[in-house]
């Protein structure tokens, strides 16, 4: 099972995650400051999720390869990261409730992954990268 979505995704030690939102939300922004400190780029504009086992794995189309854009700068190159299995989402276009949210959760290719809201005036990226390299406390 593959499908081909509107999004970016990056990776930290073989652990993926999805970033998405509207044309314009910040996709691409978020993935270029979780790069700046440390995260490295599956892919931007366009990615290749496939359903593995039990999990999705998250990979960028050959002509897309390590390429980011980055607005008023440019199409930016990047060393391009292997695909990962996901170990959550973010999404832009929702803004997250409360210090500390409830768990939630969308379902990918028929499996059930973390889903994390934009918060408001907080270290976003930063906040981001250490639950790549560590995971969330429930």
């Amino acid at each position: 099972m593959t499908e081909t979505i509107h999004a970016s995704a990056v990776s930290w030690n073989g652990r993926g995650m999805l970033i998405r939102g509207a044309s314009g939300s910040g996709k691409s922004a978020l993935a270029l400051e979780l790069m700046a400190f440390g995260a490295d780029l599956i892919g931007d504009d366009r990615i290749i999720l496939s359903r593995r086992v039990d999990h999705v794995v998250a990979s960028c189309p050959a002509a897309l390869r390590g390429m980011i854009e980055a607005r008023g700068v440019g199409i930016l190159r990047a060393k391009p990261a292997s695909p990962a299995p996901l170990v959550c989402i973010v999404d832009l276009d929702q803004t997250a409730e409360g210090r500390l949210p409830h768990l939630q959760s969308l379902t990918l290719l028929g499996c059930n992954l973390p889903l994390i809201q934009r918060p408001i005036g907080v270290s976003f990226a930063p906040a981001l990268l250490q639950y790549l390299r560590a995971g969330r406390i429930a």
